[in-house]
């Protein structure tokens, strides 16, 4: 007699009840509440890629949270020449306080796979909200009924000039512009609003991991853990100052031994993220491990097998492997940048550092500390229970969507 394998579970979307043990039941219901009374609603997130970085780990969590919860969510993604790529990267190191050279023929470019995409893009949605600079010019080549909403992830504390003013002209026929804090508020007409990320505990990033399946994950990329881990996970970009990083490490390594595992990604929307990470390569030896995979599994591993995570961002629009790692209950050592500090307050749930010598010197006490290690990551764990889980996002947008019935005829809704 065959004997068959027992049936898969069925598959089931992660619903906002499911968020209960975490937000709270008060929470959960007031949720609900705010999204019966968008029931059916059409909406669609326009980005530059599927995977890699904050954004896209942000929008698969959100788009599917919001469909469990009745609210019909797309997820579209542009299509680029590598030209087209590589003047948007140039543009987002700018908007984060770094030069460009505006030429015709880069803005020639820019403008030509806009409207490329605007051609093969069909919205019949009653809300679309279109991230970052890349798709940013896709609302000129539409008909607008409907709220179109830019959302900018990236750090506008002191933007190019010259590309704020170009920019400015696509982000003033928005309806709404969302930044993630007040200080990267710029001179628009269009309203503004500030809504920080949150993260999905129940992802491969973030959900619990066994022992077993953590030593599993880190026997499989060869990290060794005969000595504690020093741990940063960012995508490979200058921003996220991957080379201090190794500095730091090394200093660190005069007065505590450890090993320092350095991962990340390249995203399509990332062609210089190649070359950094070619850059870094020759900094690697037995005890500092350089890791490009796209493995949230790894992450998870990592982040919990830490004994310290570093962020040690000089530019940083917010930097959800701050929140992932807090959750996680690991100290976090971060640069004092941007949505860092929104997170982490200094000397309470983690640390910040304003140099490679700050950096070592923390990663050195953290590592010696046991309990100032615990404590630390019992506190950061906290901060992103009330503050940074997905509940706490979405319920800023429904407030922000919400917000348009009266100047919008949006789908209709249940009687009370």
């Amino acid at each position: 007699m065959t004997i068959l394998p027992d049936p898969p579970p069925p598959l089931r979307l992660i619903s906002l009840e499911d968020y209960e043990p975490f937000a709270g039941a008060e929470a959960v219901d007031r949720l609900l509440q705010k999204a019966a009374r968008l029931f059916d609603l059409h909406v669609v997130h326009v980005s530059s890629t599927y995977y890699g970085g904050g954004v896209a780990e942000l929008l698969s969590a959100l788009t599917l949270l919001m469909n469990s919860a009745g609210i019909r969510t797309g997820w579209r993604v542009i299509q680029g020449r590598p030209d087209f790529f590589s003047i948007t990267k140039k543009m987002h190191n700018a908007l984060q306080g770094g030069s460009i050279n505006l030429t015709d023929l880069k803005l020639a470019i820019y403008e030509e796979v806009a409207f490329e995409n605007a051609a093969r893009l069909h919205f019949d949605h009653d809300v679309v909200i279109v991230h970052d600079p890349q798709p940013l010019p896709l609302i000129r080549h539409f008909r607008k009924k409907v709220p179109w909403i830019w959302r900018c992830h990236v750090d506008l504390s002191a933007p190019h000039p010259e590309l704020w003013s170009y920019l400015s002209q696509f982000i003033e026929r928005y309806d709404a512009v969302v930044l993630s804090l007040p200080e990267y508020a710029q001179r628009l007409n269009t309203p503004q609003r500030f809504i920080m990320p949150g993260i999905n505990p129940f992802s491969t990033a973030n959900k619990e991991l066994p022992d077993r399946e953590i030593d599993e994950r880190l026997d499989r990329y060869d990290i060794p853990r005969d000595l504690p881990l020093v741990v940063q996970v960012s995508r490979f970009d200058k921003w996220k100052d991957p080379r201090g990083v190794i500095e730091a490490f090394r200093l660190a390594r005069r007065e505590v031994d450890c090993t320092l595992v350095l991962v990340g990604n390249v995203a399509i929307d990332d062609p210089e993220g190649v070359e950094v990470f070619e850059s870094l390569r020759n900094c690697a030896e037995e005890r500092i491990r350089i890791v490009s995979v796209q493995d949230s599994a790894l992450v998870n591993a990592l982040q919990r097998r830490a004994a310290v995570v570093l962020q040690k961002s000089v530019r940083e629009g917010f930097g959800l492997t701050v929140t992932e790692a807090m959750w996680k209950g690991t100290p976090v050592i971060g640069g004092n940048a941007g949505g860092i500090r929104h997170q982490i307050r200094d000397g309470e749930n983690g640390f910040l550092v304003d140099s490679v010598e700050q950096a070592a010197a923390r990663i050195v006490q953290v590592i010696k500390d046991d309990r100032l290690r615990e404590e630390l990551g019992r506190r950061a764990r906290q901060t992103v229970r009330e503050r940074f889980l997905l509940t706490h996002l979405m319920e800023q947008w429904l407030d922000l969507i919400g917000g348009f019935e009266a100047r919008f005829p949006l789908a209709s809704r249940p009687a009370d």
